[in-house]
């Protein structure tokens, strides 16, 4: 039997999503922590805990998973967060040196407490609608949940970007259903909090292509034997 989306769930996860963020920097609830990077997760929590409650209020099978198909959490974890914080370490190093371990962390697990909620909350919900449709919902949402709603150009470009990162990260949730993995990728933009110039371009299309092979190469090692033998039949 079809799965019906619960246009009610989804209703509470967005409320409280955007709710959380409109607190976190339209208001001055967080002016009284000093820890800047404390500030940064608590900016980027409220889809993990708008998703959260609508699993819970709503008992929907949604299991959010860091390892997706992988076999074990340790490879995700190497390839989509060891391997761009030490290579993007690298980089500040060379930029600044100085090693911005802290600020990794902190990139990476905001990128977890988003896509816990957009991909493994959202696109999960939303997976009876046709992609290109559930793509321009999350797209659409997520673009909003920023609160940045100026038509500028600058908001225009980034609506662009949204629905790319959509697509995009959305293909490689489909591949792995592995949180680790798209908070990675979602995390590659954040991590150039100054600008994206030469070297960080340069840096971002090397850790894409690494990752996108990797996703064709593994796809292809852990084919079952049936579709194999069926395709060489």
């Amino acid at each position: 039997m079809e799965r019906k989306i619960n246009y009610w769930a989804i209703a509470v996860f967005y409320i409280i999503a955007i709710i959380c963020r409109y607190a976190a920097v339209k208001t001055d609830l967080l002016s009284g922590i000093s820890n800047g990077y404390l500030v940064i997760l608590l900016r980027g929590v409220g889809p993990a805990l708008g998703a959260i409650a609508a699993v819970t209020i709503f008992s929907l099978p949604n299991k959010f998973s860091l390892k997706g198909t992988y076999t074990n959490i340790v490879l995700p974890f190497a390839v989509y967060w060891i391997l761009p914080a030490f290579l993007i370490a690298g980089v500040y190093y060379f930029i600044e040196g100085k090693f911005p371990i802290l600020l990794m962390f902190t990139v990476l697990v905001y990128g977890l407490l988003e896509e816990i909620g957009w991909r493994g909350f959202l696109q999960e919900e939303l997976k009876p609608l046709r992609t290109l449709y559930a793509n321009l919902i999350i797209g659409l949402l997520w673009f909003i949940w920023h609160l940045n709603l100026e038509m500028t150009a600058s908001n225009l470009i980034f609506l662009g970007i949204i629905f790319f990162g959509t697509w995009g990260i959305g293909k490689i949730y489909n591949k792995t259903s592995s949180l680790l993995a798209v908070a990675g990728v979602h995390s590659l933009n954040n991590f150039f909090r100054n600008g994206l110039h030469q070297t960080e371009l340069i840096l971002i299309v090397v850790l894409l292509a690494i990752w996108i092979g990797f996703i064709i190469f593994y796809d292809r090692k852990n084919k079952p034997k049936y579709d194999l033998d069926s395709s060489n039949a």
